[in-house]
């Protein structure tokens, strides 16, 4: 049974999954986190030698993070979806739905880039990737399922395991610009390619007991509780 260890911040989550002592990486936080990575591995007993894959729910810069300086000290393989390779490949962000202006309103939205600014203002690009598609089971410890769910960026996934979704930033329990904590919600408008596309993907989001994500605590409500949340909720 694979165990989901999150590790991060407060402001962003990247996460460990061990599966039978052989791990695997999901999402790389922001650059300057490198040094939690042998870290949270010793604290499992395990090694970047047990690290089979290192697999991106998006390509946005908290997520692509130490991904490189892993590939290239470790020869770790680096995932993401088709549709997101370029922005990884290149550090060229998608074109985002509105800009960050209005968010500047709030104290959270200042504290965040402050945060990012210091661990990792721009995305470490990875010199080579293996893309997968919608549908793919990959082979890496705990052979999570690939579910396709483009809004937030066009190659954003989600990641069922057994136990546990691992939804990266298709939603969040603490929204990313306006610190807002009531419960699961859509990335703001400034942070993704098309908010509505993000709410018609939620649709296809599996029933899961654990659901994780790149900002804010795990929801442990079940998958329609919380999509029944981020509906009330709207477009932030």
């Amino acid at each position: 049974m694979s165990e989901v260890h999150r590790c991060g911040t407060y402001y962003v989550n990247w996460y460990l999954v061990d599966d039978g002592g052989q791990v695997t990486i999901v999402d790389a936080g922001a650059s300057g986190y490198w040094p939690q990575l042998d870290r949270k591995l010793a604290e499992l007993g395990r090694t970047r030698e047990d690290v089979r894959g290192l697999v991106l729910t998006h390509g946005h810069v908290d997520h692509v993070g130490f991904a490189e300086r892993l590939r290239v000290e470790s020869g770790t393989r680096v995932w993401v979806h088709e549709a997101d390779e370029e922005m990884v490949r290149t550090g060229k962000n998608q074109k985002t739905e509105a800009s960050m202006l209005p968010y500047l309103r709030y104290g959270y939205a200042w504290r965040l880039l402050a945060h990012l600014m210091r661990w990792g203002p721009s995305i470490k690009k990875v010199g080579e990737v293996t893309t997968f598609g919608d549908g793919d089971q990959l082979p890496v410890p705990g052979e999570p399922r690939v579910i396709h769910t483009p809004g937030h960026s066009r190659g954003h996934c989600a990641l069922q395991f057994a136990d546990a979704l691992l939804a990266g930033d298709a939603l969040c329990t603490r929204n990313s610009l306006t610190g807002d904590e009531s419960g699961p919600q859509l990335a703001p408008k400034a942070f993704s390619v098309d908010t509505a596309e993000a709410m018609a993907s939620l649709d296809r989001l599996p029933e899961s007991p654990l659901l994780c994500f790149g900002h804010g605590d795990p929801w442990t409500g079940g998958t329609q509780a919380a999509l029944t949340h981020a509906r009330k909720v709207g477009f932030t």
